[in-house]
Formats: C-alpha cells, structure tokens, sequence
C-alpha cells in the first residue's frame, strides 16, 4: 500500500467514516472510497465494484470479487436508546452481545441511573441536544421508547435528519399516526416520516419487554443486514 493511500485510510478510520480500499490482485492497483466516494488510488472501480463495497461495508465482511480484494474500515455500529424503560434494560445487553456501542438518554434521574443499567452509556439529559451531539451516521440505529412527545418528538426530529440505518418508535399504529402528524407539523420531511418504523420491531406477537427488545434487536438486524428496501 502506498504511503499516501494509508495515510487517508488512518484519516478515515479517525473521522469514523466507512471506508473500503480495492485491491487489484493481479497488478497491485488499489482505489480508496471514503463515504461511496473515490478519494485516492490509482484505479478507477466502476459501477458494479462500487456495488460490490457498499455491499462489503453492509455486511461488515471483507472479501474478493472478480480478482479484487475489498477490505473494508467500518465504523463501530452505535445505538441510541431515549429512554431509560423496561424495555431498554432488556434491549441494552442484547445490543452489546451484537456488538452495538450503547448510549441511554433520559433526563429522569429516577429511570436513567447506574444501578438500572450498570456499565451503560446513560446520558441524563434532554435527548435533543445529546442526539446532536452524538452526530447518528449510517452505523447508528436510533430507538424511542419513552412514550412521551416531549422526549421522542424533539430526538426524533434530529435523527431524520441523520444517516441513521434505523429508527424506530414505541407505540401502537394510532400513536404512531399522531406522532407523525406532529413530526410533519412541527417541519419534518413527511418521506423521512414514513421511514420510522412504529409499531416498533418486527412482529412477532412480542408482549413482555424482554420479547419487544428481541422484536426490536431483529428489526434492526434486518435493517442493517437485510436486502435494500427489506
């Protein structure tokens, strides 16, 4: 690898941004996409070995195709929980075991404390301001539990805006309906809008918090590593 093209992979790596380097395994060409952009490297990948990265990074799995080698630098996947409930002490250590860095927010001290969620990110403060600085990319998912607008709306909010590969919302179809509504009014993107997935999880008939948090974790799972639009 040449000096110049592993000086943008450290760069990359410490800006957390996904990235693959294409090696030509014949001649030792290599192209360096950072963000499904080629930004160093003396090769030119075409359409169908872009594909073949972006496919890579979904995955998290590096592999040859067609004689070149794409070895990927992925972000850590992140996830965001507002709300400090009973389902999120469920959800906490399922998403770690799948290798998930965990944050909880919620300003009430009573639910967000050390002994609900020992080891545990927990963030005691207003979810608006916390997802703004927590910057969700496309390694984050984003789940609101708390069942109150004044907590959900505002984070929600800032995580449409986002490359989040998925958020999700607490709450039964009606619920959801007035939550959009809401959202729509108070000036999010009504196309953003629809991508939350609420009822939350997949469904699977899931009643107690711990079977709601496998719902959700399997949701995820199918947003991260499923087909596109599955």
């Amino acid at each position: 690898m040449k000096r110049s093209v592993l000086e943008q992979v450290q760069a990359a790596r410490d800006a957390v941004l996904p990235t693959v380097l294409i090696t030509h395994l014949a001649d030792g060409a290599q192209a360096l996409i950072v963000k499904g952009e080629v930004v160093a490297g003396d090769l030119m990948p075409d359409t169908a070995l872009k594909t073949a990265a972006d496919d890579c990074l979904r995955q998290d799995k590096s592999r040859t195709v067609d004689g070149y080698f794409l070895q990927i630098f992925n972000p850590p996947l992140r996830l965001i929980v507002i709300g400090a409930v009973h389902i999120a002490q469920a959800l906490v250590p399922m998403a770690t075991l799948a290798g998930y860095a965990v944050t909880v927010i919620d300003p009430r001290g009573a639910w967000a404390s050390e002994a609900r969620f020992p080891g545990v990110n927990v963030i005691q403060d207003w979810p608006e301001e916390v997802m703004i600085a927590q910057k969700p990319d496309r390694r984050t998912a984003i789940v609101a539990l708390t069942h109150d607008p004044k907590l959900d709306d505002p984070a929600l909010a800032v995580a449409l805006k986002s490359d989040a590969f998925y958020i999700g919302a607490l709450g039964s179809k009606k619920t959801a309906a007035a939550r959009a509504e809401r959202l729509q009014q108070s000036g999010s993107d009504p196309d953003a809008i629809a991508g939350i997935d609420g009822p939350i999880g997949l469904n699977i008939g899931a009643i107690s918090p711990a079977e709601i948090a496998v719902s959700i974790l399997a949701k995820m799972t199918l947003a991260l590593r499923g087909p596109k639009g599955g």
